[in-house]
């Protein structure tokens, strides 16, 4: 679905992203590594907020580096992002209609109530998202990534911060966004047991390198995975 040949990012004299080739199938991807691996450059690079120096992606046949930031979101690329992005003072019905703009009327207002819905947590649509707790806010987030028929969706550290509970909700709904959008959806978490629980596949970067991809299980049991989460290859 998503062919990645050859990407390299530089800043100054800083390779964030080192010649990465790789390939996103259907469905949920992960995508791991330490802190400062490359991952959220790689999707600042996807969502158009970055030029790579070198590289291609082509993403279901189109050549998404020919479009400019705000074209590939009517193509169809959602993202979600480290730090939250809802704003506080709108509705939660108006922060998700801000992605169904290019739908009218009946149409628009389904799109918006249906993605709502669909991340559940007794989200009240007409409720202002200040009022929120920290996990219904993210839930918001995803719902916006989840409107106006997204094609790929990239979800930045969902998880992070959130206590158990409202992480298990987070980690039902988005097992559940292939089948609900039928977007491709590319997961960054720190959290392995949320990337064991969704994710088919993972790709692990360090130091702007691929280092592993594969079956989810395999990847996580991977001495050199290993060696780059904990210092270790030791089980």
């Amino acid at each position: 679905m998503i062919e990645v040949t050859d990407m390299t990012v530089r800043y100054g004299g800083v390779t964030s992203l080192d010649a990465l080739t790789v390939t996103f199938d259907k469905g949920i991807c992960g995508l791991i590594g330490p802190n400062g691996a490359g991952k959220t450059t790689f999707f600042n690079v996807l969502s158009g907020f970055v030029r790579p120096t070198t590289g291609s992606v082509r993403a279901y046949g189109d050549d998404l580096l020919r479009l400019t930031h705000y074209r590939r979101a009517r193509w169809g690329v959602r993202r979600t992002f480290q730090t939250e992005q809802a704003i506080s003072e709108l509705t939660v019905y108006d922060n998700v209609a801000m992605v169904s703009s290019s739908l009218r009327g009946a149409a628009r207002r389904a799109d918006v109530l249906g993605a709502i819905e669909f991340v559940g947590a007794g989200i009240t649509p007409y409720a202002k998202v200040g009022s929120l707790t920290a996990g219904q806010r993210r839930l918001v987030e995803v719902a916006r990534a989840a409107a106006a028929k997204p094609r790929l969706i990239l979800l930045d550290e969902p998880a992070a911060g959130l206590p158990d509970e409202e992480t298990v909700h987070l980690t039902s709904v988005i097992r559940a966004i292939p089948g609900h959008t039928g977007a491709l959806t590319i997961l960054v978490d720190h959290d392995m047991s949320l990337v064991s629980a969704v994710c088919e596949t993972t790709t692990v970067l360090d130091f702007g390198k691929m280092i592993a991809s594969g079956p989810t299980a395999a990847v996580l049991r991977d001495p050199q995975v290993m060696s780059a989460y904990l210092g270790t290859a030791e089980v």
